[in-house]
């Protein structure tokens, strides 16, 4: 049996997050290229020991599975991450409304995130169907800025 359980994300778990991330399927980050953008584990770590980063992680029997991080200061989706054996179960959108409240408990009416601007990769639809809309801006990274308003 499949044991399925959401939890704050530990710091002490941020090499997990890096290994993860590089193992997605539409948006993997090496660890090398995440360190070259200066995000390592001991980055990762420490921004969440300080605050700046709060996140929830997914875990099915055990093994870590995705996880989601928004940034308590500016209310920024920084990442959401699932292994592909896991999509299209749910836990990607669970991973994103713990993510959001998370912010909004923060007091953030207005979150945000980038995205790819290709309607061919999966996160392109992803936001949409769960509301968030595009703000017209592109990140300095190429990616499209989507955002969702509380209250519609």
């Amino acid at each position: 049996m499949n044991t399925l359980r959401y939890a704050p994300a530990p710091p002490e778990r941020a090499e997990d997050y890096i290994r993860l991330r590089g193992q997605t399927r539409e948006n993997a980050i090496s660890p090398a290229r995440l360190a070259a953008l200066g995000i390592t584990a001991e980055s990762w770590a420490a921004d969440i020991r300080a605050g700046v980063l709060q996140g929830v992680m997914a875990e099915c029997d055990g093994q870590m599975v995705g996880y989601g991080f928004g940034s308590l200061e500016s209310g920024e989706v920084v990442v959401l991450a699932l292994l592909p054996g896991f999509e299209g179960q749910g836990i990607g959108q669970a991973l994103l409304r713990q993510v959001m409240a998370l912010l909004q408990a923060q007091g953030h009416q207005r979150l945000f995130l980038a995205c790819s601007a290709d309607p061919q990769v999966r996160s392109y639809g992803f936001y949409r169907h769960l509301g968030w809309r595009s703000t017209g801006e592109v990140d300095g990274h190429g990616d499209e800025v989507l955002e969702w308003r509380a209250g519609g």
